[in-house]
């Protein structure tokens, strides 16, 4: 018996093998090392799972509404890069920001760590490492640097951001109360807002870069995650992530102005005559502030605009081995509310904004469209492969037997492994949000059985999502499209995968230090 669950869970894990050795071991493009893992989940589920023609049907109709819900995002995220550095704004942002503070470790804070936070807070799903991988760029960070540090640096605020919708997914599959989860959720993920800064900087600089950023990731940290922690406890989790960031901004300004931080670096260039000011090059982004807050923290708008929503209701599937697929909703769209309406809600301002000012040259509108369709459509296609293989493993109970299997092995070490369960979940998916729907209830009676405190086996669960980030080959598709690395995403998952693997780790050791210790 254990021979054969041992072989199942083999040939489960099998489609994420594939994805692994073809991206980091062959550098393969996602969409084709995400084709190569649909193909395997699909023969695997046939072979060993029980799927059936009509189970792998209503699983890919599920991969595509969610595909959609993912696309929407980053096809306006696009069009808003390439609406605002038509402009050149982009060069003119990285210009200011040197002459704000020429310090390479501040510069890399504030936007890889911060702003993407932020970005997170009120936005979600691919657009930190959308938006600020590009900025990075025009900084001067290599491009691989420039995409790598947002999506290790954001992951902190991943379960409170996007209003705290992956704490309401645990809140609603688990049956348990913010009051009883929020503390060691909060906990946790405040330790890991330390580690994403540190892991963020030593991609850029190594140890030596560390030792010289030291105050500034211990103040700003130290202000993110105690703001955090002071709104989750307080009920306001759904400004946990936003607020966090947003006290972060401000604690970015004092630290910049600390003697080790103050006139680092070589000079900043002047601007050139004819170029944005720097002022101008930034108003783009207090519109999508300024929009996004309204449509996600204004109720009135909110509701207004998530009026129209596009969704499908799925029968229940059970699979010839007998595993229950619910009936259901698949993933709702509201077309109007959305992140990626937001999105291009702020890109049709900011280039009205811009063109008002004469900054776009003739045919811009037109050369706008062209480039972020060039750049959208090998996008899109890892981003339906990798999310279609997803959902097959999900859909026949590939997934939900690898955290089976993790959680049956390690018997009193299991809490070691708790956040590796959530990592697992938002790798798959790029959410972590699944990853709390997926395994939530399945961390919870593990914790149950062996007599330990959920809050804590939870808080490592939605922190391992939320780390799931920067590994999900979905995530970094979406950041290297904006700094021309399309079908060069190999070098960026390898970079952050080591990074989310000794994060990940870390987290691990603290939960099973506190299980040891007999925290509830």
């Amino acid at each position: 018996m254990a021979e054969l669950f041992l072989l199942k869970w083999v040939f489960a894990f099998s489609p994420i093998a594939v994805v692994l050795i073809l991206m980091v071991g062959f550098n393969w493009g996602g969409s084709r090392a995400g084709a190569a893992g649909w193909f395997t989940a699909v023969i695997a589920s046939i072979l060993f799972f029980g799927a059936t023609p009509k189970l792998l049907a209503f699983a890919q109709m599920k991969g595509i509404l969610l595909s959609l819900n993912v696309l929407y995002i980053i096809w306006m995220a696009l069009l808003l890069y390439h609406t605002i550095n038509e402009t050149g704004a982009i060069r003119s942002i990285g210009t200011g920001i040197e002459r704000f503070s020429q310090d390479k470790a501040i510069q890399l804070l504030i936007f890889g760590w911060v702003f993407s936070a932020f970005l997170q807070g009120v936005a979600g799903y691919g657009v930190p490492i959308a938006v600020v991988a590009p900025l990075l760029a025009a900084l001067g960070f290599n491009p691989v640097v420039a995409v790598a540090v947002p999506a290790v640096g954001h992951c902190w605020s991943v379960t409170f951001g996007s209003m705290g919708a992956s704490f309401q997914a645990m809140m609603a599959v688990t049956g348990l109360s913010a009051d009883y989860l929020a503390h060691w959720a909060a906990v946790i993920l405040g330790i890991s807002c330390y580690l994403c800064a540190l892991a963020a900087i030593h991609i850029y600089g190594g140890w030596k870069m560390i030792r010289h950023s030291a105050l500034a990731i211990a103040i700003i940290g130290t202000v993110m995650a105690a703001t955090q922690y002071a709104l989750v406890v307080n009920d306001l989790w759904t400004l946990g992530g936003f607020g966090a960031s947003l006290t972060g901004l401000v604690a970015c300004v004092f630290v910049a102005r600390l003697r080790p931080y103050r006139n680092h670096g070589p000079a900043a260039p002047t601007t050139e005559g004819n170029a944005m000011s720097f002022g101008w090059a930034l108003s783009a982004y207090g519109l999508l502030i300024l929009i996004v807050s309204m449509g996600v923290l204004v109720p009135p708008i909110k509701e207004f605009l998530g009026q129209i929503k596009l969704s499908l209701n799925f029968p229940e599937i059970i699979s010839n081995a007998g595993w229950v697929i619910p009936a259901g909703k698949g993933q709702t769209i509201k077309v109007f509310g959305h992140g990626g309406a937001l999105l291009g809600y702020s890109s049709m301002a900011a280039y009205l904004l811009y063109a008002s000012r004469h900054y776009y040259a003739t045919g811009a509108m037109r050369t706008i469209v062209q480039k972020t369709i060039r750049s959208g459509v090998p996008t899109s296609l890892g981003i339906v492969t990798m999310v279609c293989f997803a959902l097959v493993m999900d859909q026949c109970g590939m997934t939900y037997l690898l955290a089976e299997g993790v959680s049956r092995v390690f018997g009193v070490t299991y809490p070691f492994f708790a956040p590796w369960i959530g990592l697992l979940g938002a790798f798959m998916t790029g959410s972590n949000t699944n990853s709390n729907v997926v395994f939530g209830v399945l961390q919870q009676q593990t914790a149950g059985l062996a007599g330990l405190s959920a809050a804590v086996i939870l808080a490592a669960q939605t922190t391992g999502g939320a780390l799931g980030s920067m590994i999900a080959p979905a995530k970094i598709i979406v950041g290297c499209s904006t700094v021309g690395l399309n079908g060069q995403e190999a070098p960026v998952l390898k970079m952050t995968l080591k990074y989310g693997l000794i994060i990940t780790t870390a987290i691990g050791v603290i939960t099973m230090a506190m299980v040891m210790l007999g925290f509830k």
